[in-house]
Formats: C-alpha cells, structure tokens, sequence
C-alpha cells in the first residue's frame, strides 16, 4: 500500500500505537547521518566536530548528558543557520539529494507492520529523537508523511541551531503526553532509553535491540513481550521473515 488516502482516518477510541524512528522504521540513525553531512560539507566543521569529539562523544554515550553532547554536534553542523525553518529547508535538501540511500533504510518489515496499523484505523503516531521534520520527510518516500510525528525541538542559539528540548527518554512519553497521546496500546521501540515509553504501553514490543540489551530487556518487561529483529543485521531479537 503506498497510497496515504487509503487509510481510515482513526475513529473514536481506535487504539493509540505509538513507534520510534531510528533503529525502529529506519535502518541507523537518521539524526547522525544528517548532522554527519552537514559537517562533512565544511572543512572548519569537520575540524572542530574532530577537536570537540573527545569531550562530545562520551556525553552523548552517558544518558544524562546525552542531550548536550548531540546539541554540541547539532550546533557544529548547524553554524551560520539562524531559525528552525531554515533548518527545516536543510533538512528537506538533505532528503532529497540523499533519496535513494535514505529510501534503501527504511526497514520494509517495519514499514508492512507500521501500515496494519493504519490499515486496521489505529492512531499511529511516531516519537523520535531526530528532528521531526527529517523523519516526516523520510516517511513521505512511502506515503505515511500524515502521520502525526513528535521530534526533538531546536531553536537558535549562538549562531546555528541547538536542540532545546530532546525527545529522549522520560521526556519522550511527556512529549507525546502534552499532545494528548497518553492512553498507549503498544510501542515500538529498540532502545533502552524508551523504556519509559515501553512500559508505559500495554502491549510492548521490542524491535532490533542492540544485543547486549536483550536480556534487560527479558528482565524488566512483562514476561512475553516481543523481542524482534526486523531487519538491522547488527543488531539482536528474534527474526523475522
């Protein structure tokens, strides 16, 4: 199906399925690769994101620095932008010039399930921790740029643009909580940051988690929850044809 008009629209009470973009729909993270262009396209960029990394990367590795070291690398792809809408543009130059490498991520078992739900008139919406414009413009090459998408937020600030309020984690479900999505009948999800978004959903599901987390993942989900792997080769969960 690859037409947005032969979806139901949801009805009333239709259940609320809520999915993560990286890792989830999309085969890596759609955030690096467009922060990793936007630097590659400056010589002084790629400078000072190598002479910053030593200090940027760790944080972004730690959860409760994550934010400032990726709006370190945000503000170092993004110099000499002055608003989110001109970010924004950038954005959708990247997705177009990148059509086909972009299109080849997306996970086509991710995408079969992502359109059940639409078919069935469940109230799909996608939570991301990448700009919310690069996901609904990813999401547009398969006719689901409908789809309501909560993202991390960015404004300007010293001369480029920053994040200034990460989609992440606990702040995640409270995103999507003050856009009234609060009763959640399942997630998707491969990252252990999501757990809150995880739990808080009644029926959880696990998809292309890193390895090393599957057992966390057994340990501190209800007893059956799913754990897939729709199609990121490194990563773990159980396949699926």
């Amino acid at each position: 199906m690859n037409d947005a008009a032969q979806y139901p629209p949801p009805g009333e009470g239709a259940p609320l399925v809520v999915f993560d973009f990286d890792h989830t729909l999309y085969d890596g993270d759609s955030g690096s690769h467009l922060f990793a262009w936007l630097i590659r396209r400056n010589p002084l960029r790629m400078l000072a994101a190598l002479l910053a990394t030593p200090v940027l990367g760790p944080m972004v590795a730690f959860l409760p620095t994550r934010r400032w070291g990726i709006s370190g690398y945000v503000w170092i792809g993004s110099f000499g932008l002055h608003a989110a809408r001109e970010f924004d543009r950038v954005i959708d130059r990247y997705v177009a010039t990148h059509r086909e490498r972009i299109a080849a991520r997306l996970l086509p078992v991710a995408l079969d399930v992502f359109a059940r739900h639409r078919v069935r008139g469940d109230r799909v919406v996608v939570a991301t921790g990448a700009p919310p414009e690069l996901a609904r413009a990813i999401l547009a090459f398969v006719a689901h740029e409908d789809v309501p998408v909560i993202g991390t937020a960015v404004g300007p600030r010293w001369g480029a643009v920053v994040a200034t309020r990460h989609c992440h984690n606990q702040e995640k479900v409270r995103m999507l909580r003050e856009r009234g999505y609060i009763d959640i009948e399942a997630a998707y999800s491969d990252s252990s940051a999501d757990l809150p978004l995880l739990q808080a959903a009644r029926r959880p599901v696990v998809v292309n988690p890193k390895p090393g987390r599957v057992e966390m993942f057994r340990r501190v989900l209800p007893a059956g929850t799913p754990i897939l792997n729709w199609g990121c080769h490194d990563r773990g969960g159980d396949p699926v044809s």
